[in-house]
C-alpha cells in the first residue's frame, strides 16, 4: 500500500488567536514569574514576535520573598520557591508601568491577594491603568502561605472571580492549581464566575532533600515543580479542562518545542505560556513562535485556530482472535 502523500505547504498562515476581546498575534505567551515584567528582556528578544507577556505577580504590599535557595534544578525540570517577591502595587505603578507601556506586545498583569477582598481591590485598581491588556488572577501560588486556598474550593473560586469580574472591564484569566482533587470542578466554577480564560496549570508541589544533612533544600520544605517533567500531567489537565468549559484555556507546563505547543492546541488550548524554558534561553519564546509557524505551514494548515481542540482518542486495537484448538497460547500461560 502506498503511503499517503504529505499535504503541500500552506502559502500563508494565520497565527492569530483570540481570548475574549484580546487578540494575540500568535499563541505564545510567557508565563508569570519566568520573564520578569517583560521590559527586562526587550534587548535580548524581539517581543513583537510573540503573543504577549504575562508579568511577575504583583501584590498589594511589597514582598521580599522566601529565604534562599529559591530554585533547584531537578531531573527534567526545576523546583522554585520564590515567594512572590515584588515591589508592591505602588512600586509597580510608579516604577514599572511606564516601562511596560513601551512593550511591543500585549502585557497581561498577574495579581495575587492575601484575601478575597484584596483580590477585588487589586482588580479594581488594575482597571484604572492604561497599558494593561488583560488580568491574570493568581489563585494558585504554592509558594506562599494560603496561596493555594483560592483555587481549592469551587465556591470560593467562583465568588472571587465573579467579584473581580464586576469591577474589571478587560479579559480576566484565572490561573488554576493542579494540586486539587478535581481541577475540572474548579475550572467550571471560574467559568461561572465570569472568567474569560483559564490558565492551566500552575506548578505541581514537590520537594528536594540533601540526605547527607537530612535537610530539605528549601526552608519551607516544599516548592513548585515546572519544566518538561510535568508536561504529561499538565497536558492531561488542559485536555480535561478544555473539554469541560466553553471559554479559552491557556496551557502551561513543560513546553519547550513546537510539537509541545501544537499538542497543547490540539488538546484544547487556545494559547500557551512558556516558563522554565525562558530560564535557559530568554530568546526561546521568540524562536518557538517562529518554529510553530513553520510547523503549521509545513503541515499545510492555513489557520492555527483550526487545530484547537481537535484531539480524538485513538481507536482501540482489534481484539486478538481466539487461538485454534490445540495451538500454543503465545504470550500467555501455556497449559500443561
Amino acid at each position: 500500500m502506498t503511503a499517503p502523500s504529505a499535504p503541500p505547504p500552506a502559502a500563508s498562515v494565520s497565527m492569530a488567536v483570540r481570548i475574549g476581546s484580546l487578540e494575540l498575534r500568535n499563541p505564545i505567551l510567557t508565563a508569570s514569574g519566568t520573564y520578569g515584567l517583560g521590559y527586562e528582556f526587550a534587548r535580548l528578544a524581539d517581543l513583537s514576535k510573540i503573543g504577549g507577556v504575562v508579568g511577575k505577580t504583583v501584590t498589594m504590599t511589597p514582598r521580599i520573598g522566601n529565604p534562599p535557595p529559591r530554585t533547584f534544578e531537578t531531573a527534567g525540570g526545576m523546583l522554585n520557591s520564590i515567594g512572590l517577591m515584588n515591589p508592591g502595587w505602588d512600586g509597580f505603578v510608579r516604577d514599572t508601568l511606564p516601562r511596560i507601556r513601551e512593550l511591543p506586545c500585549p502585557f497581561i498583569l498577574n495579581v495575587a491577594g492575601k484575601s478575597e477582598d484584596e483580590f477585588v481591590e487589586l482588580t479594581r485598581r488594575a482597571g484604572e491603568l492604561v497599558g494593561i491588556a488583560a488580568l491574570e488572577l493568581n489563585l494558585s501560588c504554592p509558594n506562599v502561605a494560603g496561596g493555594l486556598d483560592f483555587s481549592a474550593k469551587p465556591e470560593l473560586t467562583e465568588r472571587i472571580v465573579a467579584r473581580c469580574r464586576a469591577v474589571y472591564p478587560l479579559p480576566i484569566f484565572a490561573k488554576l492549581s493542579p494540586n486539587v482533587g478535581d481541577i475540572v470542578a474548579i475550572a467550571q466554577a471560574a467559568e461561572r464566575g465570569g472568567a474569560d480564560a483559564l490558565s492551566c496549570v500552575n506548578t505541581y508541589l514537590g520537594t528536594a532533600i540533601d540526605w547527607r544533612r537530612a535537610k530539605t533544600i528549601f526552608p519551607r520544605g516544599i516548592a513548585g515543580l515546572s519544566g518538561p517533567a510535568i508536561k504529561p500531567m499538565a497536558l492531561l489537565a488542559t485536555m480535561r479542562v478544555a473539554a469541560a468549559v466553553k471559554i479559552p484555556v491557556v496551557g502551561i507546563g513543560g513546553i519547550a518545542k513546537a510539537d509541545d505547543v501544537l499538542e497543547y492546541l490540539v488538546a484544547g488550548a487556545t494559547a500557551v505560556q512558556i516558563g522554565t524554558a525562558c530560564f535557559w534561553d530568554p530568546g526561546h519564546p521568540v524562536r518557538l513562535a517562529a518554529d510553530v509557524e513553520t510547523a503549521v505551514r509545513t503541515a499545510g494548515i492555513c489557520d492555527v485556530q483550526t487545530l484547537i481542540g481537535t484531539v480524538q482518542p485513538s481507536p482501540a486495537p482489534a481484539a486478538n482472535p481466539a487461538p485454534a484448538p490445540g495451538s500454543c497460547n503465545v504470550g500467555g500461560t501455556n497449559p500443561r
